[in-house]
């Protein structure tokens, strides 16, 4: 019996026509080796099994082929094209740089790349998975890749671009591999199942070709696979059960279920699909990925983006025109949600089946209504809102005497102005300061229970001048209080920081912190912005007595300035660091070791007593 050859490596492409959906690649090469206008060196990236490596080993057997054709393409029947086929040729050096990505390996290579080749034009080295090499070992490739000799081409090939280095990137020539369409990888798996006399079905290889995601070495193990199964008939059903994949059949029957709210038939249809050995995961992508290609056939000018098996688009579309277009979007961000929380569910399968019942009654939550001919979402409330209102009650100065008698409580103020621009604080004094021109909003604070009560009829717009709130209650208290405007902040002015500073100074005087005070003193201080200033001082000890004091002293300040926004950072010298005393950097351990040290007697004592000592 032959040893048997898996479809990747049988079919693997010999010639640049033969590569797969790479044909921008291809032309640029061949047109590269015709014009002779060959780069140094490669650097070939994309996804897995795409066809870097192949195109790799296909440039390097096409320029030391000894009878190039006319469209670029080796001849296959020199002596260097035979050599390459039979995988003996001397002039192409593979690494894998997964498993040989150290420093060695690469001067290793390095020190190859001085021999000159015994037959051909050029030597060409592929580093494969290049990514993967150390910082080390790239630095090492630099020199000898920026500058080869005139024989050496480097081609390295890599899944993972971000990951190499900038310096290695500028001397590389690059080309970006893209994924393999479905449409050819069906072509090509057409092309093969023909070749090795195997019945399939175009359905079952759009499957293959969709399960394989763009690369085609896994749509040729995958039929691989499915051959050895099926015992060389391919069909649609056989490829779905193979490949644990569900029919779509059984989301059109879920939805079906869904818009006619029979949640009965939506729970066994599930409880069906459960018992098949399907997981709830993978139950809410594919589903969420059928209302996506729903959502897509809603303008048939989009179905091109629809990626289902051939045969399939029509129903799709026809669905689709037959689904709310809310229903589609809505039921997406049910099923979003659900898949992020899959994981941290611990009764997976009844947050599946709470996903089912939201997505049941979905289509009776919605309710649209028709607006000059386009689906609108129906407001709740159509007509005005009632909300409710609560007066604001003043508030009650404490009385000197306490009477004994009942008294009347204060009328109730409301206060129906509109906030604008500044604030102020209406505070009980004998006379008013002069009006402010600027509308304030304002805090009324009585100081008799003999308030007026502020009168709705007097208000702006109801015949009278517009006043702002501020005018009015001077009209009314303007005897009784004082009624005075929040001032502004200010920025930080090196003089007056100095003065509060010198004043906090001396306030630590005055409690006898002697000490302290000669650090506020001695310390500098530098304004870096208008609410930021630095604090130098020329010892961890004045630091710390400065930060003791760092919750009064900031308050302080802000109060000085009027601003709360005020801050400051404590520097310390680093020419002149203070050191500890050598008591405050020991252990209880070490501590008594010193006085045992110094005191023989004391350690005496502990022996003679016996005593153990907690540390």
């Amino acid at each position: 019996m032959d040893k048997f050859i898996v479809s990747a490596r049988k079919y693997r492409p010999q010639a640049f026509d033969t590569v797969v959906g790479q044909q921008h690649i291809t032309t640029t090469l061949k047109n590269a080796i015709q014009h002779n206008q060959l780069a140094h060196a490669f650097l070939f990236c994309g996804p897995r099994g795409v066809g870097k490596t192949t195109c790799a080993r296909i440039l390097a057997k096409t320029i030391n082929c000894e009878n190039l054709q006319p469209d670029g393409e080796a001849c296959n029947e020199c002596n260097s094209c035979k050599s390459f086929n039979d995988g003996i040729s001397l002039n192409i050096h593979e690494l894998d740089a997964a498993s040989n990505n150290s420093v060695d390996d690469i001067r290793s290579l390095v020190e190859q790349v001085r021999f000159a080749p015994q037959a051909g034009k050029y030597k060409v080295y592929i580093v494969d998975e290049v990514h993967m090499l150390s910082s080390s070992a790239f630095n090492a490739f630099l020199k000898t890749l920026e500058e080869p000799p005139s024989y050496a081409i480097f081609i390295l090939a890599t899944t993972e671009k971000h990951k190499i280095l900038p310096t290695i990137l500028s001397r590389c020539q690059i080309f970006d591999f893209k994924r393999i369409t479905n449409n050819d990888t069906v072509l090509h798996l057409e092309e093969i199942v023909q070749k090795e006399g195997i019945q399939a079905e175009k359905a079952a290889l759009q499957v293959i070709a969709q399960k394989s995601e763009g690369c085609m070495r896994d749509s040729l193990s995958i039929l691989d696979k499915i051959v050895s199964f099926t015992n060389g008939t391919v069909t649609y059903q056989n490829t779905l059960e193979h490949l644990n994949i569900l029919d779509h059949d059984y989301y059109f029957q879920l939805l079906q279920y869904l818009l006619q709210q029979d949640l009965a038939a939506a729970m066994l249809l599930y409880d069906e699909i459960n018992r098949k050995g399907f997981e709830g995961d993978l139950v809410l992508n594919g589903f969420a990925e059928f209302l996506r290609n729903l959502l897509v056939c809603v303008n048939e000018k989009a179905a091109i983006l629809l990626d289902v098996v051939e045969g399939m688009q029509t129903k799709y579309i026809s669905v689709a025109k037959s689904t709310s277009l809310s229903f589609l979007v809505s039921a997406l961000n049910i099923l979003n949600e659900t898949e992020i929380n899959y994981k941290m569910a611990r009764n997976k399968r009844l947050h599946v089946e709470m996903a089912i019942i939201k997505l049941n009654f979905l289509q009776q939550a919605i309710e649209l209504t028709t607006d000059n001919g386009s689906m609108v979402k129906k407001k709740r409330i159509d007509g005005p809102i009632a909300y409710k209102t609560k007066a604001i009650n003043t508030l009650q100065a404490k009385q000197a005497t306490t009477d004994s008698a009942a008294k009347p409580t204060a009328p109730k103020l409301l206060i129906e102005e509109q906030v604008t621009k500044k604030t102020a604080t209406v505070k009980p004094f004998s006379a008013a300061p002069p009006q402010s021109q600027q509308s304030v909003t304002a805090t009324v604070i009585p100081i008799s229970t003999n308030t007026p009560t502020y009168n709705k009829a007097t208000e702006p717009g109801n015949g009278s001048p517009k006043k702002s709130l501020l005018d009015g209650l001077r009209q009314k208290y303007g005897s009784e209080y004082l009624i005075e405007e929040i001032k502004e902040a200010e920025a930080l002015e090196t003089a007056k920081l100095k003065r509060l500073w010198e004043e906090y100074a001396l306030k630590m005087d005055e409690q006898l912190k002697h000490s302290a005070a000669n650090t506020f003193r001695m310390a500098r201080l530098q304004i870096e912005a208008d609410n930021f200033f630095t604090i130098t001082v020329d010892a961890l000890t004045q630091q710390k007595f400065i930060e003791q004091e760092k919750t009064l002293l900031v308050d302080f300040i802000q109060v000085g300035f009027n601003n709360r926004s005020i801050s400051f950072k404590i520097l310390v010298e680093t020419s002149e660091q203070e050191e500890l005393p050598a008591h405050l950097t020991m252990n209880s351990r070490q501590r008594f070791d010193k006085i045992a040290e110094m005191y023989p007697l004391v350690k005496e004592l502990r022996d003679r007593l016996k005593l153990e000592l907690d540390y």
